[in-house]
């Protein structure tokens, strides 16, 4: 199946069946940043490679803590149960802006670099998302005060605090190097579902105009500062159409890859709503990925506590079907949440009730994890 997916995608392009190297320079795939790194156009082009292979699995905090337990050397929840890490490591900085030597999840910034050159060495890939606080009223970015996001435009209030906390992103991430010194590329999702109504940048608390300005002057700002290693993600939430996927886009030269994320909730326990819902989603993504030469991704997605035994090749491996996805990103397994008395995880544990179907989900072909990735 997974062959004839590659021809029929294939034909779209340039009407014939062809290599991946191929592929790559007949679908006109290039980096919105005309001056990256030559490690970040190979991870670029290496991304597109592995989409005719399957899709990667990814996990939030995956090396700095799991379920009753936190940094434990070498550790993962993945790797306890199925032998393997991630392809893809998830981080974020919210904090970074306040100089707070810990990130939004209480991981050390030191170590959080630590756990990204680990990982690269290994080949695996890092993406970082940024929950920074509402640079308009000091709360956090959950705090959706109305027209916070245009305070921090040019003409703005709050642009001259905003650009020095673009001047510490662009610190941290032009630290994060390999062992000969070069930078590691991320793949970097700023303004994350931005069609929901509970971020400071989200919908409803700014224009269209505003947010795609926003978005350009933070992709300039950064390139200004000298970051050449990101491949930036354009994130959203909710959607129905093309029209609404793209109402905030800021153009084809500033974006790499789209996405969106999607859970399941509680009052879906057959996964029903979630397999018709991210379907319907990946079908319009995948039509405007075709269009524009992007990568398309589900860049968070899960269930709370995984309550279904089956739910990784029940639920998710059907909502995701056979659309050609760079990656699937699962959120953090935080473990025991005092404040809200639940456990708050989305990977299995050893033990876990979906363990099991997760090490099904592992040995399925079109599931790539770090050791996968790193053959390629």
């Amino acid at each position: 199946m997974k062959n004839n997916i590659i021809i029929v995608i294939a034909v779209i392009f340039i009407g014939t069946s062809c290599s991946s190297q191929q592929f790559i320079s007949n679908t006109n795939l290039s980096l919105s940043d005309k001056k990256a790194t030559p490690e970040t156009v190979s991870l670029y082009k290496k991304l597109n490679q592995l989409t005719q292979k399957g899709y990667m699995f990814g996990h939030q905090d995956d090396l700095a803590y799991g379920v009753n337990w936190k940094y434990e050397n070498g550790r993962s929840d993945i790797k306890d149960v199925v032998g393997d890490y991630p392809a893809v490591y998830g981080w974020d900085l919210a904090g970074l802006e306040k100089d707070s030597p810990d990130n939004i999840d209480g991981i050390p910034f030191t170590k959080m670099k630590q756990f990204i050159e680990e990982s690269h060495e290994r080949g695996g890939i890092t993406t970082i998302s940024w929950h920074f606080d509402n640079p308009a009223t000091g709360k956090s970015a959950w705090d959706n005060t109305p027209n916070s996001l245009k305070t921090v435009l040019p003409s703005g209030e709050n642009h001259q605090k905003f650009t020095v906390w673009l001047d510490k992103a662009a610190n941290y991430l032009l630290s994060l190097k390999d062992k000969k010194g070069k930078n590691i590329p991320v793949l970097f999702r700023p303004y994350h579902e931005l069609t929901g109504g509970w971020f400071w940048w989200g919908k409803g608390n700014g224009t269209p105009e505003e947010f795609k300005s926003v978005w350009k002057f933070t992709f300039d700002y950064l390139q200004k500062k000298g970051v050449h290693n990101l491949i930036y993600i354009y994130n959203t939430s909710n959607f129905s159409s093309k029209e609404d996927f793209l109402a905030n886009y800021p153009g084809d030269n500033y974006a790499d890859i789209i996405s969106f994320d999607s859970y399941q909730n509680n009052d879906d326990k057959q996964g029903e709503k979630f397999i018709t819902e991210v379907q319907n989603q990946l079908k319009i993504i995948n039509e405007i990925g075709i269009e524009k030469h992007k990568l398309i991704a589900i860049a968070e997605a899960g269930y709370e506590a995984i309550p279904d035994p089956k739910w990784w090749t029940g639920t998710l491996s059907q909502a995701i079907g056979d659309y050609k996805i760079s990656y699937v990103l699962l959120w953090r397994n935080h473990g025991w949440q005092e404040k809200e008395q639940k456990m708050h995880y989305y990977a299995p544990y050893t033990g876990q009730i979906s363990a099991k179907d997760f090490v099904d989900f592992y040995n399925l072909d079109k599931t790539l994890f770090e050791k996968d990735i790193k053959k390629n």
